[in-house]
């Protein structure tokens, strides 16, 4: 019987001390769980900064082809997709690369190969030869003049060969043979579906008051609509650690006017209430773009610039990324300055203003200012275009300007509007 009581009592025993260990098995579990949450909660407060290269910096780009019988337009490419690069964006490297005997012309030769047979690209603004090349892939075996700027770009046959056109969009137009051959030009034409887009100077109504290079498409494209998000609302210690900053500086306080202010030597850094943010190097500069020389090329510094923004802007910005809209040189000092594009459609903000400006001095960055978006979609709901007719109409109200389309903050959202400028 005593045997019985005591087989009894070490069973309990075991069953207990069993239990106890599940137990401690789920509280164990249960920590692990939490305190993983807590590790991913607190990563989320901001984008994490991956040793993996950034994105390339791609550019917005309408372009035109011209048939015998008919245009087909599109106002939505970038320089990134692989519909443009093949062929529209090889024919133009291949262009830029071939093209060196370069004489003045006139707008007027310029128009007058649009209306004919052609490869046409608009790059919203006047850049450098070596920057689109380096847009479109080109390496640094592609080495166009270094001196020259084009918004506009024309590939049009002359004779068994091509000759190819810049125009800045102002008095500086130009024209050089290239290594592009007539025929090849044609096979290009002919792969696609000549529609019934048209230039301004093409027509007999109000549009042949507005800037001849209007680009107008039959049916506007079918855009999204997008709602303005918080792009710092998970904080901005990442922000700083991107900029060489310490999270946990003493240094770091709030102004009467809402404005952080984070120093760090003669570094400093303002995070404005509106999520604007101004950097400014001290003495000697933490951040730099890659360059093989002490300066860097335009290429160099428009790519390298490129390179930091979509590590800073692209990992808050949603559907938006930035584009090279102007680059200045002066002495040793580059400028160049960014905006925002959703699918290939360019951002305006009210005030005129810029997403990024990025300055070097040499390849230094000695300052930056950065104006945080970010776009998310509005589910279900779709941008509103005025019929053409009716665009056209308001439009002739400002004669010479270019009517294009692009995407405007109002009240919380960002919507695709014809725009007169």
């Amino acid at each position: 019987m005593e045997e019985q009581r005591r087989n009894r009592r070490n069973l309990a025993q075991n069953i207990l001390i069993t239990l106890l260990a599940l137990s401690a098995a789920v509280l164990f579990t249960q920590t692990q769980l939490y305190n993983l949450n807590l590790t991913t909660s607190e990563a989320a407060a901001g984008p994490v900064q991956s040793a993996a290269p950034a994105a390339e910096l791609v550019s917005p780009v309408r372009t035109a082809v011209t048939g015998d019988y008919g245009r087909c337009g599109v106002l939505t490419f970038t320089t990134g997709d692989p519909a443009f690069a093949d062929p529209l964006g090889r024919r133009l490297l291949e262009a830029l690369g071939s093209a060196r005997e370069y004489v003045s012309c006139g707008e007027s030769d310029f128009l007058r190969a649009l209306r004919g047979p052609s490869l046409y690209y608009d790059f919203l603004g006047p850049l450098p030869l070596s920057v689109l090349a380096g847009l479109l892939g080109g390496g640094e075996e592609i080495s166009p003049r270094e001196d020259l700027s084009a918004r506009r770009l024309l590939i049009a046959p002359q004779d068994s060969g091509t000759v190819f056109y810049l125009w800045d969009g102002g008095e500086n137009c130009f024209r050089a043979s290239t290594a592009v051959s007539a025929d090849s030009l044609e096979q290009v034409i002919g792969r696609y579906e000549l529609g019934d887009a048209s230039f301004a100077m093409d027509g007999r109504g109000p549009e042949r008051g507005l800037d001849p290079c209007s680009l107008l498409p039959a049916q506007p494209p079918e855009l999204p609509a997008f709602t303005l998000g918080d792009p710092l609302a998970g904080g901005t210690d990442w922000l700083l650690s991107a900029l060489g900053f310490n999270p946990r500086s003493r240094t770091r306080h709030t102004e009467s006017s809402g404005t952080e202010l984070i120093m760090d030597g003669d570094r400093t850094l303002r995070i404005r209430p509106d999520n604007s943010v101004h950097y400014q190097s001290g003495d000697e500069p933490s951040l730099r773009v890659k360059a093989a020389g002490d300066a860097p090329t335009a290429r160099e510094a428009a790519l390298g610039a490129g390179s930091l923004l979509a590590g800073l802007l692209s990992p808050v910005s949603g559907e938006a990324q930035p584009w090279l809209q102007g680059v200045r040189r002066s002495g040793n000092v580059t400028v160049l300055r960014f905006g925002y594009q959703i699918g290939g459609v360019p951002v305006r903000f009210q005030d005129g203003g810029f997403a990024a400006e990025v300055t070097l001095t040499g390849a230094a960055v000695t300052a930056l200012t950065l104006r945080f978006r970010q776009y998310n979609p509005a589910e279900g709901e779709s941008s509103l275009l005025l019929p053409l007719p009716q665009a056209l109409a308001v439009a002739a109200a400002s004669p010479g300007k270019e009517l294009s389309i692009g995407y405007v903050e109002r009240a919380g959202e960002c919507r695709a509007y014809w725009l007169s400028d």
